[in-house]
């Protein structure tokens, strides 16, 4: 039977090392993949490549590893919660590729798949497609982006069984997915670890193939980036 299951993160992060790209799923701080990053924190790996969407806030998520200056580059679409990161930014000290949030989410994908690259409209026209080749197709242009490449995918899901198989609760969704099998190695964290055969296999998001690794996630903080609540009235 197929067994995927490491015992720790500290197991689940052998290999990691500096300079490596790194892709961390999650949206906001919703889904992001807590138990890595903070043993990568522990680590002190620096001149790091980060792959994310968004870059955590000040005190949490992917600003633990900023505070730390253990990243070199940051690739992401929204970074608009984290003073240290635009202090970084501004500075000089943190090299910054921001790019469209539905090519982000592409380039993820067609690295899953085996995709070298993709045109898409979106950046045409803008500093997003200096450099890059464009093409026309049916009177619309088009921006050839290339897929990702990373060292380790780093990703978190609700459920998963020791074959690999994954399944995501809510907005956990969005990226996590894509960077699943979009890395040499992926590293899988769930709150809960079921043996295999105890998913519906009906219901199952990403299958085990794209999973080199899983272990059980523990003390998930699941903070709200932004709470907003009703008034009384």
């Amino acid at each position: 039977m197929i067994n995927k299951t490491v015992n720790n993160v500290q197991e689940a992060l052998e290999g990691v090392q500096n300079a490596m790209t790194l892709m961390l799923g999650g949206f906001g701080l919703s889904g992001i993949p807590e138990n890595a990053i903070s043993e990568l924190v522990k680590r002190k790996v620096t001149d790091l490549t980060c792959i994310s969407n968004n870059a955590g806030v000040d005190d949490f998520g992917l600003g633990l590893l900023l505070q730390q200056k253990q990243i070199k580059k940051m690739i992401s679409s929204y970074v608009g919660e984290n003073d240290e990161f635009e202090r970084q930014m501004l500075s000089g000290e943190l090299e910054v590729e921001l790019t469209p949030q539905g090519t982000l989410a592409e380039k993820c994908r067609a690295a899953q798949a085996g995709f070298p690259a993709f045109y898409t409209p979106a950046g045409y026209g803008t500093e997003v497609a200096e450099g890059k080749e464009t093409r026309e197709f049916d009177g619309k242009m088009y921006v050839l982006e290339p897929a990702f490449k990373a060292d380790f995918a780093f990703v978190k899901a609700w459920k998963g069984d020791a074959a690999g198989n994954l399944v995501f609760k809510g907005t956990a969704r969005n990226f996590n997915p894509n960077m699943c099998g979009a890395a040499t190695i992926t590293v899988a964290e769930v709150e809960e670890l079921v043996p295999v055969g105890a998913l519906d296999p009906n219901n199952i998001h990403i299958p085990g193939v794209f999973i080199q690794r899983i272990f059980q996630g523990e003390n998930y903080e699941k903070r709200i980036e932004q709470r907003t609540i009703r008034q009384r009235s």
